[in-house]
């Protein structure tokens, strides 16, 4: 990446960040520089030298910069490290604030029958429901998984799960998985799936006390999730009467009696 697209980078992803374009620009201009004059920092990068310090009052505000009492007035970045910190805290305080107001419009209990299934796209947020229903289970979670798939998130999930007492039932569709749900899990009570999933898009089937299930397809991707350009969607029901809860439970309780019926 050449000197221009990492700049280029850099204030886009300040400016998602929260800093306005022209105070974006300027970070990345003292980051270059060091410390310079509204003119320097006009000089570096398009930032007219009447907005700079506007551009500098903002920065400060985020604590990102110093400002000597010259004449003409001089501007000092912080490290990148620093930098890093400050934005960290930032969005951890806003988050905390975010969880705040919204838990205050959060019913008090969630419906917890539901009709028909709800569509999921995208590997982090099937992710992010896996986590959600492993974290809510209060008996049992069983999980059949691609190897990919078993990220941190969900091992930490399921670790928290069997501390507080859940039995945690595991397969995996390829010896990889298999081979990682030993290694990461060896608490967990292991059993064999008894379909072939190597020809199959599978990505990974929950059920959590027999009342909320998901699965989940890879599907072709945009190249995000290396090595191979694949994605996840899913679909997830709950309730002891959702027809894709009754489906898996039937499913899920077959490949566990035929287990025990191995032993």
């Amino acid at each position: 990446m050449s000197d221009d697209e990492s700049r280029s980078d850099a204030v886009e992803k300040l400016t998602t960040l929260g800093l306005s374009t022209y105070a974006a620009r300027m970070f990345v201009a003292l980051t270059v520089l060091g410390d310079g004059t509204a003119q320097d920092v006009s000089e570096v990068v398009d930032v007219p030298r009447t907005r700079v310090y506007d551009a500098a009052a903002e920065l400060q505000e985020f604590g990102l910069v110093d400002v000597q009492q010259a004449t003409p007035k001089c501007f000092w970045a912080v490290s990148v490290d620093t930098a890093a910190r400050q934005f960290e805290r930032t969005h951890r305080r806003h988050v905390s604030d975010l969880k705040t107001a919204l838990s205050g419009l959060e019913p008090a209990e969630r419906t917890e029958e539901q009709r028909g299934v709800w569509t999921v796209t995208g590997r982090t947020t099937v992710d992010d429901r896996v986590v959600e229903f492993v974290d809510g289970a209060e008996e049992e979670v069983v999980y059949t998984t691609a190897a990919g798939l078993l990220t941190d998130g969900v091992v930490d999930s399921l670790l928290a799960a069997s501390d507080r007492g859940v039995t945690i039932r595991l397969a995996g569709m390829s010896p990889s998985a298999t081979d990682r749900i030993r290694e990461q899990l060896p608490g967990a009570t292991a059993f064999e799936s008894m379909w072939d999933w190597a020809d199959t898009p599978a990505g990974r089937l929950l059920m959590v006390d027999r009342e909320r299930t998901l699965v989940s397809v890879l599907v072709d991707g945009d190249g995000e999730h290396p090595p191979e350009p694949l994605d996840e969607t899913a679909i997830w029901g709950s309730g002891e009467a959702n027809g894709l809860v009754v489906v898996l439970r039937a499913l899920f309780t077959w490949q566990l009696d035929g287990n025990r019926a191995d032993d």
